[in-house]
């Protein structure tokens, strides 16, 4: 029988090694942090409404400056909701397009750690995590060639908990698929 570790993950010295730090994805920032980061417009938004419409500046549109990923919001009626609903937009965008390094051997973040358990994660998508979960599980999907069995085995999660968490956001699916086409591999589904 094949050596185990604590967390019931097959012994790999490989994987065994001290984590090397990488450098934290924008979609993992603090949300001040991630606001410095970025440039803020507001417009006003368009669109029916007739007598009761929006007719001040409550749209928000933010641009990260070092990626040039966006995202916008208008459909609340305040300035503050809509920028909540924005930096969440733009954590999504930051996931699915922006791409961090990913050391050799141990790769999971303190933050993987604590959402899997039993090759499962344990996750929801309204939950503030879940970006940053994504990002990472891109990040690693990438540096194995977009194939999940790899990424899976890198993460201590199953390749079906891999496919589950880029079907729970549809772009990240996409972009997948995308990446799998471009080398000649299967779309997921």
């Amino acid at each position: 029988m094949a050596k185990r570790n604590a967390d019931n993950t097959p012994f790999d010295p490989i994987f065994d090694r001290p984590a090397t730090p990488r450098p934290t994805h924008p979609a993992a920032l603090p949300d001040d942090d991630l606001r410095e980061q970025c440039d803020w417009t507001r417009s006003r938004g368009g669109g029916p409404g007739g007598q009761h419409r929006n007719k001040v500046e409550t749209t928000v549109e933010i641009m990260h400056k070092s990626t040039g990923v966006h995202a916008k919001a208008g459909e609340r009626r305040s300035v503050r909701e809509n920028m909540r609903v924005a930096i969440s937009r733009l954590r999504l965008a930051l996931a699915v397009e922006h791409r961090v390094g990913v050391p050799a051997g141990e790769c999971r973040s303190d933050l993987w750690r604590s959402r899997t358990r039993s090759g499962k994660i344990s996750l929801s998508t309204r939950h503030r995590d879940f970006p940053s979960m994504l990002a990472e599980a891109m990040d690693v999907l990438d540096a194995c060639d977009w194939d999940p069995k790899l990424a899976a085995t890198r993460l201590c999660v199953t390749p079906t908990q891999i496919v589950k968490l880029l079907r729970e956001h549809p772009a990240a699916l996409a972009k997948t698929n995308a990446e799998r086409e471009r080398r000649g591999g299967r779309p997921l589904k």
